[in-house]
């Protein structure tokens, strides 16, 4: 049953995948897809390491059972639940366009067909979420979504943080360790967007193949590489890691470019900062630092396995 069902699971998302308008550039980019077929990944609800993020992220930091409870579903015990992780891999064409941009010392702005992906993955994400609720609740079970929860927000203290991080709840289910440039490395690379539904349906669990959680990045594993801060045009990386408000500010600097470049074709979007509702934003991202290195559409570390 456990197996029937996380292969109907990845079935369902693949054609999904597939069919959805929401996962299509805009015309003026070809109208075709942003994102190859899904990856899952699936831990227990009450996986000791959710305790562990209380201390790594931030002690907000919710455990499924907490978010679960808090979006008003029936008690259950936290074995019973079943956090799913979706991992998406943005299509060659991004990468290829991304690749050309000459990183210099000026202010470099991101290829515009990323910045379009970048910008409709949200929605995207959201609809994906939606889909797998009523997937679930076809089947007989109940289903929540962090990205889709009033309880779920960023946070703006002593350091910048979700109180669900997609990527440590996608390195929960075995799907990738972080790297030296923060982003998660899975088994199609770095350049990737997550989402998570929490879930009470019997779902077969994944392994996670290394508890290490730097294990596929060749700096933190070998001492090697580095690419990443040399692809940063905001100097925001370096061997101590990745500097957030350096970033942000980067990230300020080259949206409103390519804002006013591509505006009128953008999606806004609302997110929670500290549990307020922001004013409609359009975020186009940077990801320069996942372009062009070794781990942008594999996991690096392979090779030596």
């Amino acid at each position: 049953m456990k197996f029937l069902l996380n292969n109907k699971l990845i079935e369902h998302l693949e054609s999904f995948f597939e069919i959805s308008e929401l996962n299509r550039f805009h015309e003026n980019y070809g109208a075709s897809r942003i994102f190859d077929d899904p990856i899952i990944g699936v831990a227990r609800g009450d996986d000791p390491i959710f305790q562990e993020f209380k201390k790594v992220v931030g002690p907000e930091h919710l455990t499924p059972l907490e978010l679960w409870l808090k979006e008003g579903q029936r008690e259950i015990e936290a074995s019973k639940l079943r956090v799913v992780s979706i991992v998406f891999p943005y299509v060659n064409k991004i990468r290829n366009e991304s690749i050309k941009i000459k990183i210099t010392s000026e202010l470099v702005v991101p290829a515009e067909i990323y910045a379009v992906g970048r910008n409709y993955a949200i929605p995207f994400k959201k609809a994906v979420c939606r889909e797998l609720i009523d997937f679930f609740h076809k089947n007989g079970y109940m289903t929540i979504a962090g990205m889709l929860s009033e309880f779920v927000s960023t946070i703006v203290a002593q350091k910048i943080y979700s109180n669900w991080s997609e990527r440590h709840i996608a390195f929960a289910a075995g799907l990738g360790t972080f790297s030296l440039h923060e982003g998660l490395i899975t088994e199609v690379g770095c350049n990737i967007r997550l989402a998570s539904v929490l879930t009470n349906a019997p779902l077969n669990m994944t392994k996670r193949e290394n508890d290490d959680p730097y294990g596929n990045c060749l700096f933190y594993a070998e001492g090697t590489c580095r690419k990443c801060e040399e692809r940063c045009p905001a100097n925001a990386i370096n061997e101590n890691g990745h500097d957030k408000d350096k970033c942000r500010e980067y990230l300020r600097r080259v949206a409103k470019i390519n804002i006013d470049r591509i505006g009128s074709i953008l999606k806004p979007h609302r997110r929670r900062v500290d549990w307020r509702l922001r004013h409609p934003s359009y975020p186009v991202g940077c990801a320069f630092c996942q372009f062009g290195v070794p781990c942008m559409d594999k996991n690096p570390m392979k090779r030596n396995i």
